[in-house]
């Protein structure tokens, strides 16, 4: 049998065009839409940002982690800063889409102010049944060269061909399932940016510190142990000096006895 035949039919299905497949999808999810229905099939990234105004920045981030767990979410990064006016903590929350208004709501009962609230929806649903349709298409393909690896190839070039055919088929198909996984997963989750700030009393930062009897006591203490610290190495490093100027002083301490003796 002819092999090069055989390649020729399956690379025409790898660069095939895929509009007419998308098309026809497409038909098929537009005749399934009512005028005033909206179907549970469309994949939707929800997403949210918002800043409140509220009394006590620490007990109101821990209310909001109470709500959180209730719905089987979590926190995914925190930064709280404080400094001469204001103290903020600004989160990030990842919860499932089914609990993303009832989170938002909980979260209006506790807060003081809302200064903003946005809320954004994204429809990926084109993106993902075309992914899927090509996904599909390319795992066809994939099935048609093992069978002309399996039948059709004799000859080692013919093999090492088919082979490389499947390792690029298998790389696309790899970077679809991918995508797809990526856009379930922020389908399945959404986010929610939180800031809570709460005013505090301005207070002018001094210019200087005294410090008080307690600081110095503790600086004098670790002053007096330093000091007897450098001594004790000072004598290690002498001791030879030490040796010697101890037997200098028994010789001649000694010599002074017997003068007085004679």
């Amino acid at each position: 049998m002819n092999y090069k035949e055989s390649i020729e039919v399956a690379s025409t299905d790898i660069n095939e065009d895929y509009e007419s497949v998308i098309k026809n999808d497409d038909t098929a999810l537009k005749s399934d839409i009512g005028d005033n229905e909206i179907p549970k099939h469309l994949k939707i990234i929800k997403s949210a940002t918002a800043r409140y105004k509220v009394d006590n920045v620490k007990l109101a981030t821990r209310n909001i982690k109470k709500i959180a767990a209730r719905y089987d979410a979590y926190i995914s990064d925190l930064r709280y800063t404080n400094d001469l006016y204001k103290k903020e903590n600004r989160f990030t929350i990842k919860i499932p889409q089914q609990h993303f208004d009832s989170m938002m709501d909980s979260i209006g009962y506790i807060v003081d102010f809302v200064e903003y609230e946005n809320i954004t929806t994204k429809d990926v649903t084109e993106e993902y049944v075309d992914i899927q349709t090509r996904l599909n298409t390319k795992l066809e393909v994939k099935s048609r060269y093992e069978t002309i690896l399996r039948r059709n190839a004799k000859t080692v070039e013919d093999i090492l061909a088919t082979e490389e055919k499947l390792r690029v088929i298998q790389e696309e198909i790899e970077s679809a399932q991918g995508r797809l996984k990526y856009l379930s997963n922020k389908v399945s989750y959404s986010t929610i940016q939180i800031d809570l700030y709460e005013t505090v009393a301005y207070t002018e930062e001094p210019e200087s510190y005294s410090k008080t009897f307690l600081s110095k006591s503790k600086e004098g203490l670790s002053f007096g142990w330093s000091a007897i610290e450098v001594f004790v190495i000072g004598l290690m490093y002498l001791w030879p000096l030490v040796i010697i100027s101890v037997v200098v002083f028994l010789l001649i301490r000694k010599r002074l006895r017997k003068r007085k003796t004679a």
